[in-house]
């Protein structure tokens, strides 16, 4: 059976996507930590890829299921959930009881915060051409850092053969501000080498093959682990690590499971 890919848009549609609102060692993926710049060139405007990654910060790395969820057009997913899926799912259930039993705001959003934890949140892997190194990169961004990144690029898409970029992140965690700007005096602001690497960058477009190399995926037996280290109870969920954990070959291992339709007010975004 041909394995669903674990990109929800790729190339144009990912784009366009935006305006609403492990890696092996040859993966062109990049460290985009805080104070990080890189002195960039742009191929084309649709070399990026929209995804839904996993993972709580500090205890779990972000992953993607190994068979991913089927999402309708919001992104909300209708079926194949991941057990983290129904981890989220258990808990606006758990969320909506507590209201109709007349608990506080604040213990109800307790509960939808920790729900919130364990859903698949919307990223983007986007392409650029490093001057430094000559060759293709890929940076992991939020959907605000990419709507960012889009527009500096269109208000720039005439001209990417000859206009070069830098390529900045300040600051950490909700404050990281992420910005392209172009780079006006590449005689001065570019090594002879910077200059000659640009002057290839129409040699070939990017691989967008390549991008699957960038995302850790994780079989349902690895994400039922994560979910413990996560701090879930998945006996809740009827499992247990071993042999009723399941498998990459065996989704939705918890029979009892019925998944429940989430709104976008019940999201704290």
């Amino acid at each position: 059976m041909r394995r669903m890919s674990i990109f929800t848009k790729v190339g144009e549609a990912a784009a366009a996507a935006s305006n609403d609102n492990g890696g092996g060692s040859e993966s062109p993926i990049v460290s985009f930590k805080s104070g990080s710049t890189y002195k960039v060139g742009v191929k084309s405007i649709n070399d990026v890829a929209e995804y839904y990654g996993y993972g709580v910060f500090g205890k779990v790395n972000t992953f993607v299921p190994k068979s991913p969820p089927v999402r309708n057009a919001k992104g909300f997913v209708q079926s194949g959930h991941s057990v983290w899926d129904k981890a989220a799912d258990l808990l606006y259930k758990d969320a909506t009881a507590a209201k109709d039993s007349g608990a506080g705001e604040e213990a109800v959003k307790a509960i939808t915060d920790e729900a919130y934890l364990y859903k698949g949140k919307k990223r983007y892997l986007r392409a650029f051409y490093d001057l430094t190194t000559g060759k293709d990169i890929v940076i992991d961004l939020s959907p605000k850092q990419e709507t960012t990144i889009k527009s500096a690029i269109e208000d720039n898409k005439d001209d990417l053969d000859v206009i070069t970029f830098k390529l900045t992140k300040k600051g950490s965690g909700t404050n990281a501000v992420v910005s392209l700007s172009a780079i006006v005096k590449p005689e001065r602001d570019l090594t002879e080498e910077e200059r000659a690497n640009f002057a290839k960058i129409g040699e070939a477009p990017f691989d967008m093959a390549t991008l699957e190399s960038c995302l850790y995926l994780a079989d349902e037996a690895e994400q039922t682990k994560n979910l413990v280290i996560a701090g879930f109870d998945i006996g809740r969920l009827g499992l247990s690590i071993g042999a009723n954990a399941g498998t990459s070959e065996t989704p939705g291992a918890s029979a009892e499971y019925k998944p429940i339709e989430i709104t976008e007010e019940q999201l704290p975004f």
